[in-house]
């Protein structure tokens, strides 16, 4: 049973760990690097690295997204964000960063954020992306909110989106609301022929939820970050490790309940260096959500900058915008190296695989279940 810690009279709260807190812990056996596979399926499509991209302006183009899928990974397009709602976005990332730099205001980008956002979506903009990103042959996600999902989809269906992710900053099966009619995420996702990734969450119960929704992937975590300010304005966070583990017994349970259904854990948050990806799949994910890592790739549309979708939210922003000393690595040495920095920040997926060698594991299902200990 977890711990429970009393802070009070009559008050407890439980015990959680992020990522920092465990390490992985080597066993009787390692391998060569070359055996080792990174490679993972969701629903018909398969993919050589565990990488989805967290669906951020500041990180996805439809050309970035080309260039994830083409080194293997899933590039996730904003299918509310700037794309699909201006001609010109680099000249509007542009703008965005440079009051981000020159401007004494701190809050004066996010206002422009927010103003950029107010432009409404147009579906031959966002038809023109998706179609690039189809063109050169790799799998199409784009991301919707909640809010939006039963609006947007059958246009984003009809441009080509292969996977849909309906995310925000807490997604669960059952959502409560006195004025219009909530999103009934179990009948959406039955009338749809893609497969659908949903989050973010970061229990148990609520995992469970989302997986008897019929969801083929959920997401994990928040989008911890520098830039995301969750914790601070809604006083919202499960340490990372502990959320994954929650989720990953969720999947096990729900794997038992329907007789053989699988449902992928995404990791989303708190992924700075190669290591913690390595700790998430020790922890049970299946494949991680980067964001903030892939800010320093010279393919970057916001030159080094970054930011969630949260901080453009009209009424309540919950992301600063935050930047990084760029490497000027591109994304192919960002992912697979060569890297000359100690710290794991360049090689991501050279350092999950030598990881897994170093442990014995031959790929991600089996690096599952390798030792964990935790430092305190």
């Amino acid at each position: 049973m977890r711990d429970q810690v009393e802070i009070g009279m009559g008050r407890t709260a439980m015990r959680g760990y992020d990522l920092d807190d465990v390490e992985i812990v080597p066993s009787r056996r390692t391998r060569s690097s070359k055996d080792v596979s990174l490679s993972w399926q969701l629903d018909a499509y398969r993919f050589d690295i565990p990488l989805v991209t967290h669906p951020t302006d500041a990180v996805v183009s439809p050309a970035t997204a080309v260039r994830i899928g083409e080194l293997g990974g899933l590039g996730v397009l904003n299918a509310e964000g700037l794309w699909a709602r201006h001609e010109d976005v680099e000249g509007k990332l542009f703008d965005v960063v440079r009051a981000a730099e020159e401007n004494a205001d701190p809050d004066a980008a996010i206002r422009l954020l927010q103003q950029l956002h107010a432009a409404p979506i147009r579906m031959d903009l966002l038809a023109q992306s998706i179609k690039q990103i189809k063109d050169s042959g790799v799998t199409v996600a784009a991301r919707v909110s909640p809010q939006h999902a039963e609006e947007l989809t059958p246009d984003l269906l009809a441009a080509g989106v292969e996977v849909l992710v309906v995310q925000g900053t807490i997604v669960s099966a059952e959502h409560v609301a006195r004025d219009g009619e909530p999103l009934n995420l179990k009948r959406f996702i039955a009338e749809l022929d893609v497969p659908v990734v949903a989050g973010g969450v970061g229990d148990y119960r609520t995992a469970m939820h989302l997986m008897r929704t019929g969801a083929a992937g959920v997401i994990v975590g928040f989008g911890q970050s520098r830039a995301a300010t969750t914790t601070q304005v809604l006083g919202i966070g499960v340490p990372m490790a502990t959320a994954i583990a929650d989720a990953a017994a969720a999947r096990r349970d729900y794997l038992d309940e329907t007789g053989g259904r699988y449902v992928h854990v995404i990791a989303d948050g708190a992924l700075s260096y190669s290591g913690d990806i390595a700790k998430a799949i020790a922890c049970g994910a299946d494949a991680v959500m980067l964001g903030e890592s892939l800010t320093e790739a010279a393919e970057a549309p916001a030159q080094g900058y970054y930011w969630t979708a949260a901080a453009a939210h009209p009424n309540l922003p919950r992301s600063e915008i935050v930047g990084f000393a760029g490497s000027g690595a591109d994304l192919e040495t960002l992912l697979f190296g060569p890297s000359s920095d100690p710290y794991g920040t360049l090689n991501l997926f050279g350092g999950l695989r030598r990881a897994m060698a170093k442990t014995g594991y031959r790929d991600l299902k089996e690096f599952q279940k390798v030792g964990l200990m935790l430092r305190r």
